[in-house]
């Protein structure tokens, strides 16, 4: 092959391999992006635009997917949140329970436990409340960390404690599909509805 055919081989096959670059630009950079956004957006909007949740007042107070620190006692309080400490991932530090400082941390949880909650001892103060999970923006706890609540909300609020274990019981939600996880209550809703009952 003289050198003009291999120059010409080389031409033909740079435009080849443009011409494919292009498509599968064009096909996974613009298409399917589209195409996945607009299937989204029809079968399930609401989760794909971030599972937001909005108040009485219309006004998007947050997402049941990440977990919010409430500081006001008048509230039910959710786990610990990565958020606290780097707000730019998602995770846990990983700490073995003999880490300083997660000793350190959950013996500050404890004592604001012991603070805010002097009607109900250490013993009962359900694990949840105190470690954070996996993801580290859970926003859900344990029936038992909202009950363990009630006696400080109610003093609080003067809403009665069958009232609030009420509210509690009709904002828990199942297992999935009736058989992975566990019972759980979204804290953000828990209070939204408790918001609705001051009312």
């Amino acid at each position: 092959m003289n050198k003009t055919a291999k120059m010409e081989t080389a031409r033909l096959s740079l435009g080849i391999v443009i011409r494919i670059s292009l498509v599968f630009i064009v096909l996974c950079g613009i298409v399917y992006p589209l195409v996945c956004t607009g299937l989204a957006q029809v079968l399930f909007p609401g989760r794909a635009n971030g599972s937001l949740i909005q108040n009485s007042k219309g006004e998007v107070v947050g997402s049941e997917l990440i977990g919010q620190k409430f500081t006001d006692p008048k509230y039910f309080q959710g786990r610990v949140s990565s958020i606290d400490y780097k707000a730019e991932a998602s995770g846990t530090n990983n700490y073995a329970p003999s880490n300083p400082d997660m000793l350190k941390r959950t013996q500050e949880s404890i004592e604001e436990w012991k603070k805010n909650n002097p009607d109900v001892p250490v013993s009962r103060l359900p694990i949840d409340l105190i470690t954070n999970s996996g993801s580290g923006l859970d926003p859900h706890i344990t029936p038992a960390s909202a009950k363990a609540q009630v006696p400080r909300i109610s003093k609080l609020t003067g809403i009665s404690s069958s009232q609030l274990e009420q509210l509690i019981n009709a904002n828990t939600e199942g297992r999935d599909l009736g058989l992975f996880g566990e019972p759980r209550v979204n804290v953000l809703k828990l209070n939204l509805a408790l918001d609705g009952l001051k009312k």
